[in-house]
Formats: C-alpha cells, structure tokens, sequence
C-alpha cells in the first residue's frame, strides 16, 4: 500500500532539517547555520503509532526572492506541497513571525491542504514564552511548540499529522478498486499527450516546450478494462538559465507519483531513443518495487521497415537489462495506437505485482532448480536451501531459509528468480528475495 506523504516547509534557516532528522531517527539532511543548504528533496520513512508515512524535507521558502537558486529551492517546495497529504509548517520562536512567514503561510492556505503549523526553537521545558501566542497570527490555528535539537513536542507533532492522514482502511478500500499508473518519463517525451488521448479530453496542457506541465494531475478513467488513476508526472522545466535542473526536477516528481502508484508506464521518446535519464527514471519504479511497462511512444512518427520493431526491442532489452521482466509496448498518443493493448498490459502487469505463489509450489521450483544445478559451495562448504516462502506482495518477496547466508551469491539467486518466473510468469513485475539463515537443528 502506498504510503501517505508529509512535507516540512517554510522559509530559510528555522530548523526544517534538524526537525526532519529527528522525526525520522537518522541523519540524511545536511544541517548547517547557512539558510538554503538543503536544496534537493531529501526522502525519509516515518513511524508513529503503527502507522508508516513519507517525510521530505524541503529547501527553505523564499516567495518574492529573484535569486535563482532561491527561485528552484522554492520550485521543488511547490512540488513537495503539490505531492502531500499533510504539510508541516516549521517557523522559528527566536526571530518571531517575519514578512516572510506571511507569505509562505498565504501560499500554504492556496493550497487546501491541511497544515501543521510548527514553531521550532522552543528548548526551554516548562512555561510557554510570550512570543509563542504571536504565531497565532498566522490563521493556521493552534501552534505546536517543538524543539527539534531536544525532541520536545515532536510527539504532539507527530499526533496532529496523524489526524489529518487518511485512515489505513480507506485507503486499502480505495486501492483495491483502483489501479494507480503513474506516467513517468524525461520531459517531452508525450505524456501529457497520453492522457488526454486515454481520457478522450483535454486535461493537461500540451506543448512541444518541455516542461510545459507543472502541477500534478490525476486523472480518473473506467472502462471495459477496469477502474484507474493516472498520474500525469511531467518533467518541470520553464525558460531558465538553469539548463542542468530539469533532469532533477523530472526525477524529483517521478519519486512522488511512483510512490503513489502501483503501476509505472515508463515512456520513451521513439525519435530520440534510450538517454541515461530513462535509465534513472526507470530505476526508481524499479527500486520501490512496482509493476512496469516501458512505452515507447511517437512511433508514428519513426520511418520503419518490417525490421524496425524487433531491432528496437532487442536493443531496449539491453538498455534496460536491470529490469528484463518489463513488456515493451510501441504506442502513439497522437494517433491512439494500441492504447487499449496498454490498458491490457497495465491491469496484467499490476496482477503479476500482487501475485502470491503458495509455499508448495514454491519448494516444488526450488527442489527442481537445485537439482538441476547445484547450490555454490566456497571453501569445501555448499550452500543449503531448506525451504522457501512469500513474504509478501507487491513486489512478490520470497524468503529462503538457508545454512549460510554468504553462500548465497547474487548469480545463484537470479537462477532461481529465473526459474519461478518460468514456471508462474511475473510478468511487469521486480521480485526480492530475503536471505535467512536457521539452525540445522
């Protein structure tokens, strides 16, 4: 199930980092006095009362600021608040409410969504000081006192983001009776295109200009092949000096729709063929797990011959090695060509990434795999694989009971991943695989 995102923002230097370690328990943002060191998205997985979230810290906000790098710390925040469930706004006690809280607080209310307001550099335990009631100004309604450096208030914090989250069965009701396909791909490359054509509407706007789509749109279609949301996750890119961002900028939005999804259409523009940043932005699905096509799309427009389609797919195959399981599918959003064979696709792949194998069947592969070649041995000592079982879907996770973990190296785990493909398919659809090790007691 996916897991709901919370953003921190606010404006430069007033803890959004020290108040993000401390809620995910590790250090992964860079922490400095200097106002704006964060200025990527930095990720992290929360726990709080049995419930699991997605934490981003983002770079301070600077509304009327025309400094560029100010301006692209302000255009990342935008896509964390566009992204979020709940939005924690973190000000600072010590230097009170300043212009500059207005505004980001107006920007924050634009947005509907429900905010958390937070004001950090509360370390003294005990009575609340004066300046705390100031942020009531601010009409989020009531503040919560927390010191990021001590941890104080952080469970209350943390309480008050909980009420906003969805509750857990809803969103395993919504997910069952819904496929969510998150379209992702470099700019330009016709995925806005896309979901107009299958939404037989104009619902995002299209333009040869990469970058021409800023905000997330999601997009709801039923028909004979099923219910689905299509997350439209076009690469941002204005006119700007800045050239070197937008491959950051399209993979920051791909991380939150994949997020979401559970289906990924990773599309590749025919003309210009297979970049490094699909490659990036395909290792992402990959990583969390999720069922995938690769669409390569403009194929109307390619000059072909009958061996057109094969050559591509054979070299597509070698380009995307790491993610071999995925079907190719050849499509045009400007004509329709085979979006209802996507459709197809989408819905089997998304069954292939909820498939459970029963542990029978599962050690039926597995004693005939190992007979047929033999478990690796190191030093005299062969591996054994007792038994095997799945974890979990989504992807399918199997875990191997084995007499040594060191033994079992990488290449024998993909000759086994190889054969329970063979037998049960896994189409679309990464697998992982949990080593343990057990007594042979």
């Amino acid at each position: 199930m996916a897991r709901p995102i919370v953003a921190i923002v606010g404006r430069p230097n007033v803890g959004k980092s020290t108040l993000f370690n401390k809620l995910i328990g590790e250090r992964l943002s860079i922490v400095d006095d200097t106002p704006g060191v964060t200025r990527d998205r930095i990720y992290g997985d929360c726990e709080w009362l049995n419930r699991h979230f997605l934490l981003i810290d983002t770079g301070g906000i600077e509304p009327k600021s025309d400094d560029i790098i100010l301006k692209q710390m302000r255009r990342q925040a935008q896509l964390a608040i566009d992204s979020a469930e709940v939005i924690i706004f973190v000000t600072d006690l010590r230097s009170g409410v300043v212009a500059t809280d207005e505004d980001v607080a107006a920007m924050l209310l634009k947005s509907g969504k429900p905010i958390v307001l937070c004001v950090n550099k509360c370390d003294t335990v005990g009575e609340t000081p004066l300046e705390f009631y100031e942020f009531y100004n601010l009409g989020l309604g009531d503040p919560i006192a927390v010191s990021s450096v001590h941890g104080h208030g952080t469970g209350d914090l943390l309480d008050a983001v909980m009420e906003h989250l969805p509750a857990e069965e809803e969103q395993e009701e919504e997910e069952s009776s819904l496929i969510k396909v998150a379209v992702i791909g470099k700019p330009n490359v016709g995925k806005s295109s896309l979901i107009n054509a299958i939404s037989g509407e104009e619902r995002a706007i299209v333009s040869n200009i990469a970058g021409t789509t800023r905000d997330a749109t999601d997009t709801f279609i039923s028909n004979e092949y099923g219910d689905f949301m299509f997350i439209d996750t076009a690469g941002l890119r204005r006119k700007s000096k800045v050239e070197d961002q937008i491959e950051k900028y399209s993979v920051i939005r791909a991380k939150m729709a994949v997020e979401k999804s559970t289906v990924c259409v990773i599309m590749i523009d025919a003309l210009e063929g297979f970049t490094e940043q699909d490659s990036k932005v395909a290792g992402i699905a990959h990583e969390m797990g999720k069922a995938c096509i690769i669409a390569v799309n403009k194929w109307d427009a390619l000059e072909k011959d009958g061996k057109t389609m094969d050559s591509y797919r054979k070299k597509l195959m070698i380009d995307f090695s790491f993610m071999s399981y995925a079907p190719i599918i050849f499509i045009s959003a400007k004509t329709g060509q085979r979006l209802d064979r996507l459709f197809e696709l989408i819905r089997f792949v998304d069954e292939q990434n909820s498939m459970r194998i029963s542990t029978g069947k599962l050690n039926d592969v597995l004693a005939s795999a190992t007979a047929r070649v033999q478990p690796p041995t190191d030093k005299g000592k062969r591996l054994k694989i007792y038994y095997m079982t799945q974890a979990s879907t989504r992807p399918p996770t199997f875990v191997c009971f084995v007499n040594d973990k060191e033994l079992f190296h990488y290449s024998y785990q993909r000759y086994l991943d190889n054969q329970i493909r063979e037998i049960f398919g896994l189409e679309g659809t990464p697998t992982r695989f949990v080593i343990r090790e057990r007594d042979k007691k």
